[in-house]
């Protein structure tokens, strides 16, 4: 049986426009605006699975208690670990290791962040999850609240893209997309 998955991006953070990874840190109001309106009338759904981190993981549960629906905090469904780079925009980066940012961003499976998670494992990792879940909810339509990575590389894969177009897939704070993870764990893209 087939999952359904309604992918939901964290709102605007307190740090802005950097790469965040493993940083814990909150939405601002703006970003609690962002996902609330973003499931405005969306559902209904059968669970709530979230990242951890704060920035999902609020929302996530504040939605869940709200709709009186079970929610997990699922460890492998964080954001990309980028290492040295956490924390710092993209912007910084051109100004300080503008060939690494190049490499990464040409090659991301190619070229790790210094002392970061290669995107190898990240992917791994996600799809490990991601089988464990369509395997507790098969047939189910589920809200997952997770990261633009964790996202991009779901819709990568969803879209058939070549492993270096990675990061050509934008994903918008707030953002919900839809997929479907059949029995065999391919991934389709619903509009």
């Amino acid at each position: 049986m087939t999952l359904h998955l309604d992918l939901l991006r964290h709102g605007e953070t307190e740090r802005g426009s950097v790469l965040r990874g493993s940083l814990d840190d909150p939405l601002t109001q703006s970003g609690w605006a962002q996902m609330s309106a973003a499931v405005v009338g969306r559902g209904p759904w059968t669970g709530v699975v979230s990242s951890p981190l704060q920035r999902c993981a609020r929302f996530a549960e504040a939605l869940a208690a709200e709709r009186g629906l079970p929610l997990v905090l699922e460890p492998d469904l964080q954001e990309l670990h980028f290492g040295a780079w956490e924390g710092r925009s993209p912007a910084d980066l051109m100004l300080t290791d503008a060939k690494g940012l190049g490499q990464f961003w040409a090659d991301p499976y190619g070229f790790t962040p210094p002392q970061g998670e290669p995107v190898l494992a990240f992917s791994e990792r996600i799809l490990a999850a991601l089988e464990r879940l369509r395997a507790r909810h098969e047939g189910e339509r589920v809200l997952l609240v997770s990261h633009a990575g964790v996202m991009r590389l779901l819709l990568a894969r969803a879209r058939g893209l070549p492993r270096n177009d990675l990061l050509q897939v934008t994903v918008a704070y707030g953002e919900v997309l839809h997929l479907d993870v059949d029995a065999h764990g391919v991934l389709r893209e619903r509009l």
